[in-house]
């Protein structure tokens, strides 16, 4: 090997240290400044006046034992509200955003359609469709309309989130370029043919961080049904807290919603930042 052979590699070797170096430096002054934040934030907690109360209040042990059995039981109803509803409000929110998106006028009866159940649905906070959901289908008296607070509770999220859904998937397919449908068309695909095979596929590559950011929110708003009737993990905290007048079982509900959101919010970090890397040509 050449002499500027070996000082290149010296050259890059040095970079590579270098580079290794910062990242140290980088890492240690993360954890320290990490754990100068948590130390004053938890003396600042621990040394207030109220903390005593709190913490008999919030985080009694033995409250927390006896509730946690009752609570892991009940939370598996909100897990299958959000396991049964998830699939739902996808195949809706694309079958809305699909329908907005067409341009023949013989469809314009349901464009409008989506456009009014989109627009009602999204200005309609989630909790009052509970209440409305939950109470006004069953005053109707219809024949066939479920009873079951848990059905109603279902409907209620899953007309809501559908309509959220929707707007996220019509952002993908918006931002699919014109030249793509143009480009379909000149190949012999009719407009319907173009949507499916060029144009919703990369719809849906676009809009799975968002989509998977409706689902985290999702997952905790399936508490929401608890007013209702629906004995889930709220509703079970609820009920020990106003029996043995302790708050702490509200922050054993709330850890198993923090278990499962997190996941999968990091996976959405994680497929955002690929997304982004993707877009830019950077390597990961």
């Amino acid at each position: 090997m050449s002499d500027a052979g070996w000082v290149k590699s010296d050259q890059q070797l040095e970079r590579e240290e270098r580079r290794h170096r910062l990242a140290l430096r980088s890492a240690t002054l993360a954890t320290i400044s990490t754990v100068v934040l948590l130390g004053v934030v938890a003396l600042v907690v621990l040394t207030s006046p109220g903390w005593p109360v709190v913490r008999r209040s919030f985080f009694s042990w033995p409250d927390a034992k006896a509730s946690f059995p009752d609570i892991a039981r009940a939370f598996w109803v909100n897990i299958k509200l959000f396991l049964t509803a998830e699939p739902v409000i996808l195949v809706i929110g694309l079958a809305v955003a699909v329908v907005r998106g067409t341009r023949s006028p013989v469809m314009f009866p349901f464009r409008a359609l989506a456009i009014a159940y989109t627009d009602l649905f999204r200005g309609v906070p989630t909790l009052l469709l509970v209440f409305l959901v939950g109470f006004g289908l069953p005053a109707l008296n219809l024949q066939g309309v479920p009873n079951s607070p848990f059905v109603l509770g279902w409907i209620a999220l899953v007309l809501s989130y559908g309509a959220y859904v929707a707007e996220v998937f019509r952002a993908g397919i918006d931002s699919v370029h014109r030249n793509q449908r143009a480009s379909g068309r000149a190949r012999g695909l009719t407009e319907a043919q173009t949507m499916r095979y060029v144009v919703l596929p990369q719809a849906v590559r676009n809009v799975i961080p968002p989509l998977l950011n409706d689902f985290v929110s999702l997952q905790k708003d399936t508490a929401l049904v608890s007013v209702i009737g629906v004995v889930e993990a709220l509703r079970v905290a609820n009920v020990y807290a106003s029996s043995n007048f302790n708050y702490t079982p509200y922050v054993v509900a709330a850890m198993f919603f923090i278990v499962l959101t997190i996941p999968l919010a990091r996976f959405t970090d994680r497929l955002t930042r690929r997304a982004v890397e993707r877009q830019f040509g950077t390597s990961s």
